[in-house]
């Protein structure tokens, strides 16, 4: 008995030997202090390649908390899925980091792929109201506004100042001037982006919203979608394809096409983000000196833009959490917000850089944009956000390509939004 008395002493003593050494090399595995340690951010394409330099910032300051850079596809559809894929690969995933379009964060929270963050770590006093909103879930922050965005009415000032016409601030002015003004000057009317990705699940919430109707409530729970609000706006696009204002070429358009279609002076309105007026106003574009921007028209005035822009998140298998907020809370400072947009023509997301009468002078866009984003709603919240936005995309193309009327859309839609919330 006194053998095994000992030797169970022993046993205890190596257990706790063993616990020990497993633990201080975990905390070895964290970094230095405090979990922290080298990181890896993905992100989308940076079109404007502005994120490199900003992170060799946060390098040079920090050698022991080093970040790589992964660029995924500039297409969303494309780095969700790739994201999502590396999420699911558990402890074995690559990224700690993640540059989240705004409406993933409720997707990846629910699924358990991002951590809940303490508010008190980040300045979100100093934010736009209306982005805060977009990182959390379940009442719960599990992502930081990084970015912001809404999408504004690019158009051709100097066309309209010759026609003695100012710009549209409803649907009928805009349809008006897209169907008689445009072929004079060998236009096309309006476009945005209405190739079957999530460009057109924006396009088309934008055109519900703005009519006054919703397309889910509740988190994703209730559908809403099937009201005459929502007839109205779909049946605004609808008929744009059908009488001609709206070009069938831009059923092939995504940002950059509709971009770049406006910059070659092909277009006389165009809906897209801020970085479009940036570019196309640029020296060497040959419409630069000749693009305004207003808020997107709706039925009776303004309308209402989807919130867009990005969230950045840390992984739950991130290696280094505390290195991973760190970052978070550099790249939302005041100094690298105002290089987001003085490099990246991205919207920041704290409120007093709106106000900058230097900012303002270089980018005269800022309070419409201000405006915009102050108004702008989000997309459909739901945790199988995914599903709904393919559901959106299928269902709409249909109707833009005339195979479906704006009732028979809405009822689709309905339908098939209430299977994916019951699943």
């Amino acid at each position: 008995m006194r053998w095994i008395h000992a030797a169970g002493r022993g046993l205890l003593v190596l257990v706790v030997v063993l616990t020990g050494y497993v633990a201080s090399g975990a905390r070895a595995d964290d970094g230095s202090a405090g979990g922290r340690g080298p990181l890896t951010l993905a992100t989308a394409g940076d079109l404007t390649g502005y994120l490199g330099p900003l992170l060799q910032g946060w390098n040079r300051t920090h050698p022991g908390e080093r970040v790589t850079l992964v660029e995924l596809p500039d297409a969303a559809d494309e780095t969700h899925a790739q994201m999502v894929t590396d999420l699911r690969g558990g402890e074995r995933g690559r990224f700690d980091v993640l540059n989240i379009d705004v409406n993933w964060t409720s997707e990846f929270a629910a699924a358990g792929w991002i951590r809940p963050l303490p508010r008190e770590r980040f300045p979100l006093g100093t934010f736009l109201p209306p982005v805060v909103d977009t990182a959390t879930y379940d009442g719960r922050l599990y992502a930081v506004p990084y970015v912001t965005n809404a999408g504004l009415l690019l158009y051709r000032k100097d066309v309209l100042a010759k026609e003695g016409v100012p710009p549209p601030r409803t649907w009928a002015e805009l349809e008006r001037a897209a169907r008689t003004i445009a072929p004079k000057y060998g236009l096309d009317g309006y476009a945005g982006q209405f190739l079957p990705y999530e460009g057109l699940t924006v396009n088309a919430a934008e055109a519900v919203y703005s009519a006054g109707g919703t397309i889910l409530g509740d988190e994703g729970e209730r559908v809403t979608v099937d009201s005459a609000a929502a007839r109205e706006g779909i049946g605004f696009l609808v008929r744009g394809v059908r009488e001609g204002w709206i070009p069938r070429a831009a059923l092939t358009y995504k940002e950059e096409e509709s971009k770049q279609a406006f910059q070659d002076g092909r277009l006389l309105f165009l809906r897209n983000w801020p970085y479009a007026y940036v570019v196309a106003s640029a020296p060497g574009s040959p419409v630069a000196g000749r693009v305004g921007a207003v808020p997107l028209p709706g039925p009776d005035g303004p309308g209402t833009s989807v919130l867009g822009g990005s969230n950045l998140a840390v992984t739950t298998h991130a290696r280094h959490p505390d290195s991973a907020a760190r970052l978070i809370a550099y790249l939302t400072g005041e100094s690298v917000q105002r290089q987001v947009l003085t490099r990246g023509a991205l919207p920041p997301v704290r409120a007093d850089l709106y106000d900058d009468p230097e900012l303002v002078r270089r980018f005269p866009y800022l309070p419409t944009l201000r405006e915009s984003v102050l108004s702008a709603a989000p997309r459909p919240k739901s945790p199988r956000y995914d599903q709904v936005s393919l559901a959106v995309q299928a269902v709409l193309h249909d109707a833009l390509t005339g195979h479906a009327t704006p009732a028979q859309t809405v009822r689709r839609l309905a339908r098939e939004l209430a299977a994916i919330s019951h699943r």
